[in-house]
């Protein structure tokens, strides 16, 4: 597949093909759209703080959830970001389609308003609309990998527009990038071939909160119980065997408004981003027994925050944290996940060779690093196309 690379930390040599991002003038306005709930506002923000010392100003235009305050808050301190909020259903949540056809015109009159020299959309089937440039499509999940790597098997029929829409979307997309190549392969396995495609890795600031050097002991785990992919129905059956308490910060409300609250699990509900990272830098232990993580931000953010990290045994994780930096467990193997936790807790030297070992991977996700790759794949877009009239004329 043509341009695709491996990511391999900078410290093992490689880098992104193409020109040297840094000295390109040509992009300077930037339309991103982002989903306001979980780890894409994260990386939005990220990339875009990042990008500020380039001088690039970028144009965020949410959907999916309403922004709460304290993500108003945050936006409003980086000075190159400006928040376009919209209230659109996206294309992963049930029945989304009339709201997907509708912020699509939301987002073209933004795209005309704004003038921006790169469209950067974090979602797949908008990669369709008659954009005047062709878009940069980044994916972060998808429902189809999903079901495969949760359910055991393919999505059901019901899936059928979907799929048609992110074929659509992909295809028309100037290029696609993705945050490790265990997703690249899955959305060509699912939508076909790619022909202009990278992974590009996230990054996450080191300094949010510096690691303590005594840690607490106890465990920390994140998100909502009712989530099948971070799988922590295992961790709440784990609990009652383990010597030191489970904490587990996150959203117990289902999408459905069911309640899901876990039985063993200290759960501490939702926390903002700030008081997340000071849990992290508390605890000894992080665990994610993820049975679908195309990335992981969270584990990333518990590694700079010293923590040591038992993740699920996934081709992303594995991919992402290499060998040592963490411990791997089978994702629904109980009996596993309580042997590993408890090793650890009692053999308070591995347990701190191993978070050493893992911040010192995590400081290779560098944001400085994540925006120069994404300055060449923008780069790479200015001046082409969009997306063409059977007449072979742009229709915008």
């Amino acid at each position: 597949m043509d341009g695709q690379e491996t990511h391999a930390p900078p410290h093992e040599g490689r880098h992104a093909h193409g020109h040297d991002a840094t000295s390109n003038r040509a992009v300077r306005r930037v339309l991103m759209t982002a989903d306001a709930v979980g780890d894409v506002w994260t990386y939005a923000l990220e990339l875009t703080r990042a990008l500020a010392p380039h001088g690039v100003e970028v144009t965020l235009a949410t959907m999916g959830a309403p922004l709460t305050s304290a993500q108003w808050a945050e936006a409003r301190g980086i000075p190159n970001l400006t928040v376009e909020e919209g209230r659109f259903r996206l294309e992963w949540m049930e029945d989304p389609w009339d709201d997907v056809r509708s912020a699509g015109d939301w987002l073209l009159a933004l795209e005309r308003r704004v003038r921006p020299d790169v469209v950067h959309l974090n979602g797949y089937v908008h990669g369709a609309l008659p954009w005047l440039h062709r878009p940069l499509v980044v994916g972060h999940a998808c429902r189809l990998s999903w079901w495969r790597a949760v359910k055991g098997e393919d999505a059901p029929a019901c899936h059928a527009r979907y799929r048609e829409a992110v074929t659509a979307g992909l295809g028309a997309a100037g290029r696609v990038v993705t945050p490790s190549r265990d997703l690249l392969d899955s959305l060509q396995m699912h939508y076909g071939p790619l022909t202009a495609a990278e992974v590009i890795p996230h990054g996450r600031r080191a300094d949010r909160v510096p690691p303590r050097s005594e840690r607490e002991p106890f465990i920390l785990g994140v998100g909502s119980p009712w989530d099948a992919a971070k799988n922590l129905t295992v961790l709440d059956a784990a609990a009652p065997r383990l010597g030191w308490p489970v904490r587990l910060a996150g959203d117990a409300r289902h999408p459905s408004e069911r309640k899901a609250e876990p039985r063993h699990l200290q759960w501490m509900g939702h926390l903002e981003p700030h008081v997340l990272a000071a849990w992290m830098s508390r605890a000894s232990i992080f665990v994610l027994p993820a049975r679908y993580a195309p990335f992981g931000l969270t584990a990333l953010e518990a590694a700079l925050s010293g923590c040591a990290l038992v993740l699920g045994d996934i081709p992303a994780l594995r991919e992402v944290w290499g060998d040592g930096a963490a411990c791997f467990v089978p994702p629904d193997d109980v009996d596993a996940l309580v042997e590993t936790l408890e090793r650890l807790r009692e053999d308070t030297g591995l347990r701190t060779r191993l978070a050493l070992r893992a911040r010192a991977w995590a400081l290779t996700y560098t944001p400085r690093r994540m925006a120069s790759r994404y300055l060449s794949a923008y780069a790479s877009l200015v001046g082409t196309q969009g997306v063409l009239s059977p007449a072979g004329t742009p229709t915008h």
